[in-house]
């Protein structure tokens, strides 16, 4: 006899894998039921307008998150045009939302870095960094931070990928300030890092702290991917995660896609 899960129960499942103090946390109900039961769980990284539709037109009776709905991380609304629409969307999609942002990060291993690092699909070691949400990984084998970011762009399906510093010295030592995690320029003066991959960067402080490092004759580079590309294929990663321990139930990640259009991608 298949165990009928509410949202609700699925959510403290989750929130399992990272036992602590959260009192004080983004990753709450957003939308929806709570006791809803739940058969089709979508997963994705932005709860973007086009996610709530395709996720609602699957049937989904969940959405789980990593980022927040209403453009502030505690997801206060501001009655504007646009949350309202949005939230008004929500409401008749019949779904039940929620975020799951803190407990993922403070998993160990952290699962968004993780998933990253397992569809980056380099060979390498990984651990846990000095900083939340900043992780360590070590490759087996060199690459020049060129060759890693056109790597990035094929392997995580991101548009571009910026280059900050050297561009040409093999490295190994990654630092994955993913997301906008900070603590950027700090990973860089570290002895153990030669590349440090990141979502958002401060351009006139980061990006600029990485040039003159390499421009001073330093092997330190800045890899900037965005903020959804460094970090949707840790949600990939949670689908996964509820598909293997949850086989009566449908999981499917949805792609939310970068923020930016680029020109090429024009007509």
């Amino acid at each position: 006899m298949v165990t009928k899960m509410k949202a609700s129960e699925i959510m403290e499942e989750l929130f399992s894998v990272a036992p602590g103090d959260y009192t004080k946390t983004c990753d709450t109900l957003k939308a929806g039921d709570p006791e809803k039961e739940v058969k089709k769980i979508a997963v994705s990284c932005f709860p973007t307008v086009e996610i709530i539709r395709e996720a609602a037109g699957w049937g989904a009776d969940m959405l789980i998150v990593h980022e927040p709905t209403f453009y502030d991380h505690w997801d206060r609304r501001n009655n504007d045009f646009v949350s309202e629409a949005k939230y008004a969307l929500l409401n008749n999609s019949g779904m039940t939302l929620y975020r799951y942002h803190d407990h993922p990060h403070t998993a160990d291993p952290d699962m968004i870095a993780a998933g990253e690092i397992k569809y980056l699909g380099l060979p390498g070691n990984f651990e846990k960094g000095p900083y939340w949400a900043v992780n360590r990984y070590t490759l087996d084998t060199p690459i020049t931070p060129r060759e890693l970011a056109a790597h990035i762009e094929k392997a995580l399906n991101i548009g571009h990928v910026r280059i900050c510093g050297t561009t040409e010295l093999p490295c190994t030592k990654i630092s994955t300030c993913f997301g906008a995690s900070g603590h950027i320029v700090e990973e860089l003066q570290c002895d153990d890092v030669d590349i440090v991959i990141a979502g958002e960067i401060s351009e006139w402080d980061e990006g600029e702290y990485a040039r003159d490092a390499a421009q001073l004759g330093y092997k330190k580079t800045l890899l900037v991917l965005g903020h959804c590309g460094s970090e949707r294929d840790g949600m990939r990663l949670v689908a996964d995660v509820l598909t293997k321990y949850h086989s009566e139930l449908e999981v499917k990640y949805f792609e939310c896609g970068e923020v930016y259009t680029y020109s090429e991608q024009c007509k």
